[in-house]
């Protein structure tokens, strides 16, 4: 599926672009989709020069749920003083937390195509090996224990959306009391691997130039926003590009050129 996408931009970067055929889920369950994105990018890291390429120039890029991978192989290596540093990062309308699913753009866009919500959050938790019978139960911070509540509060929160954003339709959700049981099967959502935007204050400082790209129409809007602010909080240099008439998978979408064409 990504063939084309990824010869398009090597093409017009004039780049080595490496794609990376990740064992898939349900067969191989969750972090292994991580864990081999993290061998290939420390593989390639340290085999670059092999390939004609300047260690010091290698990009991580992703889109969606790959987004989420990609934010998290950059949080995995900053700390990696045997390797060459990560020259950026890529992340396109990107997954980054399991925390609050009624942010603005959650209410907003929960029924538009592809990403409809409640099929998302199914996904999700298909991919995380936790039964998707629990999504019933799942209510707004039942999941989270009130030290961590306090914890993550600090840095997904409505309150750090934009007004612009939240101008478009969003209606605060009632906080519902900490479930131990929801908890302890729904703590996979919570890992950094699985919601990068919950790493620590002292790996967000670490990574790399980022390029973020968002769409208007998009239940991920959101949790690109909450990244930007939490990089540039950071001093991290973030070139961020909203696209105002976008959905989630325009850019894939658009590049099968002779099946669709968008004004995004």
């Amino acid at each position: 599926a990504y063939e084309k996408t990824c010869r398009y931009f090597a093409r017009e970067s004039n780049s080595v672009v490496v794609s990376v055929g990740y064992r898939l889920a349900p067969e191989h369950p969750y972090p292994s989709q991580f864990e081999d994105c993290l061998t290939a990018a420390i593989h390639f890291l340290r085999t670059a020069q092999d390939y004609g390429v300047d260690p010091s120039r290698v990009i991580v890029c992703g889109d969606s749920s790959g987004g989420a991978i990609t934010a998290a192989v950059a949080q995995a290596l900053v700390h990696r003083r045997d390797l060459p540093k990560l020259r950026a990062q890529i992340l396109i309308h990107p997954f980054l937390q399991g925390v609050d699913f009624s942010l603005p753009s959650y209410q907003q866009s929960k029924a538009v195509p592809i990403l409809l919500k409640e099929r998302t959050l199914t996904f999700l938790f298909r991919y995380l090996n936790i039964d998707p019978a629990l999504l019933k139960a799942l209510s707004k911070w039942s999941h989270i224990p009130e030290d961590l509540q306090l914890k993550y509060r600090k840095w997904i929160s409505p309150d750090y959306i934009p007004q612009e954003f939240k101008a478009k339709g969003y209606e605060p959700s009632p906080t519902l009391p900490f479930s131990e049981e929801i908890y302890t099967q729904l703590k996979p959502l919570l890992e950094p691997v699985c919601s990068p935007l919950l790493s620590e204050d002292s790996v967000i400082a670490q990574l790399p130039e980022t390029f973020l790209l968002t769409c208007e129409f998009d239940i991920l809007r959101d949790d690109g926003l909450l990244y930007k602010k939490r990089l540039e909080d950071h001093g991290i240099k973030v070139t961020w590009c909203h696209l105002q008439e976008g959905f989630h998978a325009a850019l894939f979408f658009t590049l099968l050129g002779e099946v669709a064409a968008f004004q995004s």
